[in-house]
């Protein structure tokens, strides 16, 4: 997924449990599974998921089979999750499953098959927590000896209040035709609309049937098996396992367009034309994936253009990455993301974080995939510039982020695992992979990579389990002396703060140039229209304005803006650079754009920082606050979550300065 940073709520965790887990010191398992605890000295235990009520190590799944119904005026999923487990552990008694606000009528099982086969199960809510949902416990029938998987069927529906679904009204989309479901699981919301084992170490494929009003297209992370959309009916089959946040689920006024021998886009009209010209490149970024690291293994790779309330640049899901319309800048100048989301076909989708603490596997590996993918299709000089406004955006938040956030693999025990995205996992990720490249070179540690995919295709990894294999399969292949890297280096890396001494910066000549245009600017050598910015690519635009000093000054923007009509621009990266500046400057004739802007874009890496702008100065808190109330219902669960957190630490912080 790239890219996404929220500030999250801290769980509430029972006080005998906490108690009892410090005075033991030991994390109290389920299975392989955990129950979740608050922060504490202990060591964490790689492989553990402290974000699950799940037993997996007891009773794992294997399959789902869904059998949904949208309804949406009420905003709710109804229907089944048939689920086939298998027991780890014979003489398992109890299945333990994730949920969220799910609203459960019955269980059964219906291992027999059949109406009359099917026979109800007890089964209770276990314990509860206010990020991590609750657990659903089952009481499991006596097991036959011959019996090797079974079938529990959980009859269940929705609420509105799930946070993994966005429901958005006709009014709300682009086509205005029809209202627009999408889902968004990682990293635990797949858990409030379906009862899983919501953790990354459990894969299972699936099979759903869904039913929506009629006319409308379904989507899922699967292959479509039957569509008939004036039916209002849809299956699908995921027939490689994935992880449970992997699930995907969108439906709405949905046309498709062709980008390659296996790859579609699905879109609402008014973007599908714009769609297909920006992505005609898809098959070459397939092909260059493939040549790097493997065979592609997803059979097709489609494109979902999603409404811009998304919160996320993209997100992964295997065969139909989710995708903000933000990217359709019409130049491809901002197709890096789709290269990211293709990339996690390998890395993260292929082989997965064990826990949200090695995210950065999924995260640094795909980044730095992507800027491989970005180097091979279109050249090195944008994948350099993307380097460098990479490192300036990582080295801003290094400065602003505790020492404990600043590590690849972090603690996250008692805290949203949403917490984990910031730059960390992803930049911070890149460059390590890039000082291992660096130190091997580039065939070697391309041979290693390789070998990596390879050997832990279709399964869920630790960081130490990555330790060892560098160990094993990179370190040992040259004296330390030759390359100037050791394990001590690698750890450093990985779980320490800040960036190592050995990190070298990454340079692009036509920044260079950029910069020396900038200086002159700013040092009034050269006015705003004898600016050779006319060929400038969206990266070298982004670089001279967010290297501007950040009080330039009214005169200075009025000149910017009249020459290169920066308010106006259809280019949301570049709209958002500009706005933080008319912000910080207080430029008035960009407010109207501003407010445009955040009522109607929902990407949280691009409006947030204008929101945060605005509500630390005092001349525009109120500005701000209104303008949220306008866009509030339109912006998806986790857009609202980290504005309102955003609200609240900016209003302790004024009184606290009273």
């Amino acid at each position: 997924m790239k890219l996404k940073k929220r500030n999250l709520l801290q769980p509430s965790i029972g006080r005998t449990l906490v108690v009892c887990c410090l005075f033991l010191g030991i994390v109290v398992l389920a299975g392989c599974g955990s129950l979740p605890m608050r922060q504490s000295a202990a060591e964490v235990r790689p492989g553990v998921d402290y974000h699950s009520f799940s037993n997996p190590g007891a009773v794992r799944v294997e399959h789902v089979d869904l059998d949904l119904k949208a309804d949406f005026q009420q905003k709710i999923l109804t229907g089944t999750a048939t689920l086939t487990v298998k027991r780890q552990q014979p003489d398992a008694k109890k299945l333990v499953l994730d949920t969220r606000d799910l609203s459960i009528e019955s269980v059964e099982d219906v291992t027999a098959g059949g109406t009359a086969g099917a026979k109800p199960l007890k089964w209770r809510w276990g314990h509860s927590d206010t990020v991590l949902g609750r657990a659903l416990e089952i009481s499991l029938p006596k097991k036959t000896a011959d019996a090797q998987a079974e079938k529990i069927r959980i009859r269940y529906h929705t609420t509105p209040q799930a946070t993994g679904l966005q429901w958005l009204e006709k009014a709300q989309t682009a086509s205005q035709s029809m209202p627009f479901l999408f889902s968004q699981n990682e990293a635990i919301h797949g858990r409030s609309w379906i009862p899983l084992q919501d953790t990354p170490q459990v894969r299972q494929t699936y099979h759903a049937t869904i039913m929506v009003p009629t006319g409308m297209r379904v989507v899922m992370s699967a292959k479509t098996v039957t569509e008939k959309p004036q039916q209002g009916f849809f299956e699908f089959d995921m027939p490689q396992p994935i992880p449970s946040y992997l699930i995907a689920l969108a439906a709405g006024d949905l046309k498709t367009g062709t980008l390659g021998p296996r790859s579609r886009v699905f879109a609402e009209k008014p973007y599908l034309k714009a769609a297909v010209n920006e992505f005609s490149d898809m098959e070459a970024m397939i092909q260059a994936g493939e040549k790097l690291y493997g065979p592609y293994r997803w059979d097709e790779y489609n494109l979902l253009i999603l409404p811009p309330s998304f919160p996320f640049g993209g997100m992964e899901n295997p065969r139909v990455s989710f995708i903000t319309p933000t990217v359709l800048a019409g130049d491809k100048s901002l197709v890096s993301l789709i290269a990211h989301e293709l990339a996690h076909s390998w890395s993260g989708n292929l082989v997965t974080n064990a826990s949200w603490r090695d995210l950065w596997l999924n995260e640094g590996f795909t980044t730095y995939f992507e800027s491989r993918i970005t180097e091979a299709v279109y050249g090195a000089d944008l994948a350099n510039m993307q380097a460098v406004l990479q490192w300036q955006a990582l080295e801003k938040e290094l400065q602003e982020l505790p020492p404990e956030a600043q590590v690849l693999a972090r603690d996250l025990r008692g805290r949203d695992p949403d917490e984990a995205f910031t730059d960390v996992p992803y930049a911070k990720g890149r460059f390590f992979l890039e000082r291992l490249e660096q130190a091997y070179g580039r065939s070697v540690f391309d041979t290693f990579l390789r070998k990596w995919f390879n050997s832990h295709a279709f399964q869920s990894a630790t960081t130490e389990d990555f330790v060892e294999f560098v160990r094993n399969n990179l370190l040992g292949t040259q004296p330390p002396h030759r390359t100037g890297i050791s394990m001590g280096e690698v750890k450093r890396w990985i779980y320490r703060p800040g960036m190592p001494h050995t990190f070298i910066k990454p340079a692009s000549r036509s920044l260079y140039k950029v910069q020396q245009w900038r200086d002159a600017f700013v040092n009034h050598n050269l006015p705003a229209e004898k600016l050779p910015a006319k060929p400038w690519t969206t990266q070298e635009w982004l670089y001279f304005l967010n290297n501007l000093p950040a009080t330039i000054g009214q005169e200075r923007m009025a000149q910017l803006d009249k020459v290169w009509n920066l308010t106006q621009t259809h280019n949301s990266e570049i709209a958002h650079s500009w706005l933080l500046l008319a912000i910080k400057n207080h430029y008035q004739p960009a407010y109207d754009r501003l407010q445009d802007y955040l009522r109607h874009i929902g990407r949280r890496k691009l409006i947030v920082p204008l929101y945060k702008a605005m509500l630390e100065d005092p001349e525009l808190r109120n500005q701000a606050l209104a303008i949220y109330q306008q866009a509030k219902p339109g912006y998806h669960h986790l857009t609202r979550t980290s504005v309102e957190n955003l609200i609240k630490s900016t209003a302790e912080t004024t009184n606290s300065q009273k």
